[in-house]
């Protein structure tokens, strides 16, 4: 009986997160396309989240890209002793699924727990409430610069650190298993299809990191502890967000584009 009530409760309370988190994009999106828009913050907001996150995301790419080849050709090798086709595996993977996928969750750690804090913060700090005695909405006034920044910076750092993999990847095959250069840059598995479904996957990333960590934030209460709540929790709802949209998009791309 215990299990069953525990198990009701988790379900009440994902539920419940869900539905906040809905209000919270419908509400971005309204602001965004009726109220106003701080250049000044967005530009803030686009430094903090894409300038300054190239270097881990770059990093973390091009281990990954190292790692991906390097067991990608092992296990090839066990069945045929040609690794010409590995670039163009490797390509038509990367754009179209873990280029972006990837990229995302490490975006999430970093980016999602920065929103999270700072609006927590000033949650704790009653900010907020200073806003709100302003007459100033804090969705407009805190969600919508992060969620703008977000989407081209987060759009941005997907498409290079999927570039940096890729480069990485191929140095990797050349060095370890003697792949030429020209003989990976093969793009020839790689179509429209691939390359629709990436991009979707990035813009839609970039949505749902900014609008989940900063309705985490919001939802802070207490003082220090309640903080260190929402940016545990937006890492762990953002990310658990990549996955979901990750599914949903490639099960509808391959519908869509079955190639």
């Amino acid at each position: 009986m215990n299990l069953v009530t525990a198990t009701g409760a988790a379900v009440v309370e994902i539920v419940r997160d869900v539905r906040d988190i809905l209000r919270m994009g419908a509400r971005t999106l309204a602001f965004v396309i009726k109220g106003k828009k701080d250049r000044r913050m967005i530009v803030e907001q686009m430094h903090q989240i894409g300038n300054r996150s190239v270097f881990f995301i770059s990093v973390t790419m091009g281990f990954i890209g190292m790692i991906l080849v390097f067991q990608s050709a092992l296990q090839a090798l066990r069945i045929v002793p040609d690794l010409s086709l590995l670039g163009a595996t490797f390509g038509e993977i990367l754009v179209r699924d873990l280029g972006a996928s990837i990229g995302a969750m490490m975006l999430a750690t970093r980016v999602g727990a920065g929103i999270a804090a700072e609006t927590g913060s000033m949650v704790v700090t009653e900010q907020v409430d200073a806003l709100r005695m302003c007459s100033a909405d804090p969705v407009e006034y805190l969600v919508v610069p992060r969620f703008l920044a977000s989407i081209v910076m987060t759009f941005c750092l997907l498409i290079w650190g999927t570039g940096v993999a890729y480069v990485s990847g191929m140095m990797t095959a050349h060095v370890v298993f003697d792949v030429g250069y020209q003989t990976f840059a093969n793009f020839m598995l790689v179509d429209t299809g691939d390359v629709v479904v990436g991009l979707t996957k990035c813009l839609a990333y970039g949505t749902a990191i900014p609008i989940v960590s900063a309705q985490r934030g919001l939802a802070t209460f207490g003082g220090s502890e309640g903080v260190g709540w929402a940016t545990t929790s937006a890492v762990v709802s953002s990310s658990l967000a990549v996955i979901v949209l990750q599914f949903v998009i490639s099960a509808v791309g391959y519908f869509v584009f079955p190639g």
